[in-house]
């Protein structure tokens, strides 16, 4: 018998997503929920890093997680571990989440008592970052062995987001990747963007984070 909830979710009949995305935003202002859109490439460690958030934050914050998936449940499962509110999402083949969408993810989650929902979306640095979801705020993470020059490649992406977090800074001596030379191609891109550089296996840089969500959810809500 499933313990958490795996929701087939279906794409919106709206036309104007950006129309759908401010409304939600209105209702979770409204609610006094804060939902953060968590976007990477697969494998630039999104779960693990929403492992290490919510160990920092949910003696603070009451907090849930809807994972993202075109299938399975691996990550749904990684994330119930930690204690926290969980539901599966699938997308049934689409590589993003749009407004309706995430609003379905919500209601199926029930975001009463919630001060934060983290969405962690579908691995991918084009099609996320072409949909607003209605997310307060968005975050991504680029991990060292992606390389230095995604910022260049997947503009869009990087444009979108709040918070960069570069992550695997455990391993930078290992590859050919310029931090300076990637943060002020982020900044050429977004220029707003913070840029935290972090260890999610090494809970290195976690703190700087989680200090940042946690005050993000604390403007938002009051």
């Amino acid at each position: 018998m499933e313990d958490f909830k795996v929701l087939e979710i279906k794409t919106s009949i709206f036309s104007d997503n950006s129309l759908q995305a401010s409304k939600l935003r209105e209702e979770l202002k409204d609610k006094k929920v804060f939902l953060l859109n968590l976007m990477s490439s697969p494998g630039a460690g999104k779960t693990t890093t929403l492992t290490r958030t919510i160990e920092a934050l949910k003696h603070r914050l009451r907090i849930g997680v809807m994972e993202a998936d075109i299938d399975s449940d691996v990550d749904a499962r990684t994330i119930q571990k930690t204690g926290v509110k969980t539901i599966q999402l699938h997308t049934g083949g689409m590589c993003h989440l749009d407004a309706e969408m995430t609003r379905q993810g919500l209601e199926g989650l029930d975001t009463d008592g919630l001060d934060l929902v983290i969405l962690e979306n579908v691995g991918n640095l084009v099609c996320p970052a072409e949909f607003d979801t209605g997310a307060v705020k968005n975050a991504m993470i680029l991990s060292i062995p992606e390389g230095d020059d995604k910022p260049l490649k997947y503009p869009l992406m990087f444009s979108v987001c709040d918070v960069v977090l570069i992550n695997k800074m455990d391993v930078m001596p290992y590859f050919d990747f310029d931090l300076e030379t990637c943060k002020a191609d982020i900044r050429l891109r977004n220029p707003n963007a913070i840029i935290i550089p972090i260890s999610a296996l090494r809970n290195e840089g976690i703190k700087e984070w989680t200090d940042w969500l946690n005050n993000a959810v604390k403007s938002w809500c009051e």
